[in-house]
């Protein structure tokens, strides 16, 4: 089923109804997504994001076929958050803009898988806005985030955990993503997970395969991520899919994603919020205060986020 202009603006008319406020955007200071997503160790999940968005065949020959992934990669890195911290941390206008937008990008991507994979044939058609790789990818970005806010502060409770479920339902309207295809308490939606991991639909074909091996090279982007952060990924995937990427995880990748672990859960609380936290978030929190535009500081860490000085 595919997302159409008509569902978007169902689920959009959700998102403006909820919307905390004009100055707040769709979540507030109060969220818990606020909470988690300020946090620049969010990144320390990127890596598994991705690997598990590209076990899906179809992104995976979305973003084989069509994406500027080893061209761009910094600006498929901006873009990607751009999207991402407006939703969460601008105006709903912002929100909304990049909503729309995003839909439209989508609608391009269309193409045919290039072979057979699990319960798909090869030459199926796939398509960006189809609901049910929307909906992964999304929970894939719900999970990770908070994933990654576990390994270095203290876990939220169970009923955080509700509560950030909640509030990505309607980070998911933003996407057109249907309420009724989502699971209704996180408790479901961590079984959701499970029950994907442990299906035939992610199953690795050889773009995806190759995909994350050029990533971790550093080759084709010249950058290559550290040991330590290929390590960390690793212990972070579930295990069927790191063996299927064949992303090693063996007794020096177990020591130095530990060694790693250790020193940033006694460093990552010491560091001062204007470190800690992204510049989206700062560039809301002085909106909130009634500034006209974020300071110096806060536009060069947006540069670093999202590649432009404010959302």
């Amino acid at each position: 089923m595919l997302v159409s202009a008509e569902d978007l603006e169902r689920q959009l008319d959700t998102v403006r109804a909820s919307a905390a406020g004009p100055r707040e955007g769709i979540f507030g200071p109060a969220s818990v997504t606020w909470q988690v997503d300020r946090e620049a160790a969010i990144f320390l999940g990127a890596g598994r994001a991705l690997v598990l968005q590209l076990a899906h065949p179809w992104v995976a020959a979305a973003i084989a076929d069509q994406s500027r992934v080893f061209t761009d990669p910094l600006g498929r890195f901006h873009r990607t958050f751009k999207v991402m911290f407006t939703m969460v941390f601008g105006t709903p206008d912002q929100a909304l803009a990049v909503a729309h937008r995003l839909y439209q990008r989508h609608t391009a991507v269309v193409g045919a898988l290039p072979v057979a994979a699990g319960p798909f044939a090869a030459g199926s058609p796939y398509c960006a806005n189809d609901v049910a790789a929307l909906r992964w990818v999304h929970a894939t970005l719900v999970e990770t985030a908070l994933m990654a806010y576990d390994l270095v502060l203290p876990p939220l409770s169970y009923d955080a955990r509700e509560r950030y479920w909640s509030e990505a339902r309607l980070y998911a309207a933003l996407f057109g993503i249907p309420s009724d295809s989502l699971t209704s308490d996180w408790t479901s939606f961590v079984a959701y997970n499970e029950a994907m991991v442990e299906s035939d639909v992610l199953t690795v074909i050889p773009a995806a395969r190759d995909i994350v091996r050029q990533i971790f090279s550093g080759v084709p982007t010249k950058v290559r991520p550290p040991f330590w952060y290929r390590a960390l990924t690793a212990q972070m995937l579930p295990p069927r899919l790191r063996a299927a990427f064949d992303l090693p995880f063996g007794e020096a990748e177990q020591r130095s994603a530990a060694r790693a672990l250790k020193w940033m859960r006694r460093s990552y609380p010491l560091l001062p919020d204007r470190v800690r936290t992204v510049g989206p978030y700062q560039e809301a929190l002085a909106r909130l205060r009634g500034q006209a535009q974020p300071s110096l500081v806060t536009r060069w860490l947006n540069r670093l986020w999202i590649g432009q000085p404010s959302m």
